[in-house]
C-alpha cells in the first residue's frame, strides 16, 4: 500500500473571483453597483453597511474563502472586516473610548 500525498487545495485567487463574477448580472453584485470606497471605509457605520450590502452575494463565500487565505490586509470581504490579515468583528471610531458609559 502506498502513502498517498494530500495536497491542499489552491487558494481561491481574485482572478477565480472575478471570473466567477463575471458569469453573474453586475445588479446581483454589491461591490459592482455601489461606491468600491464603502468596502475601505473609515466610518464604522460605512463599513458595517458594506457588511449587509454582502449578505445576498452570490460569491460572497468564494469572496470570503480567498480574502481569508490571501490574508487581506484590509476592507470588507465575503461580509467581514478584514484588519491585517484577520476577521474583526467591527471597526471602532476613531479617538479614544469614552471614560463613562454613554447614558441609553
Amino acid at each position: 500500500m502506498t502513502a498517498s500525498v494530500l495536497e491542499r487545495p489552491e487558494a481561491p485567487s481574485l482572478g477565480s473571483l472575478h471570473d466567477r463574477a463575471d458569469r453573474v448580472d453586475d445588479a446581483l453584485l454589491p461591490c459592482r453597483v455601489n461606491n468600491p470606497e464603502l468596502w475601505f471605509a473609515e466610518s464604522p457605520g460605512d463599513v458595517e453597511l458594506a457588511k449587509e450590502l454582502c449578505a445576498g452575494c452570490p460569491v460572497q463565500a468564494l469572496c470570503l474563502d480567498g480574502a481569508m487565505a490571501r490574508k487581506e490586509p484590509w476592507g470588507v470581504w465575503g461580509g467581514q472586516l478584514f484588519l491585517q490579515g484577520a476577521v474583526i468583528p467591527r471597526k471602532r471610531p476613531r479617538g479614544r473610548p469614552r471614560k463613562n458609559p454613554v447614558a441609553a
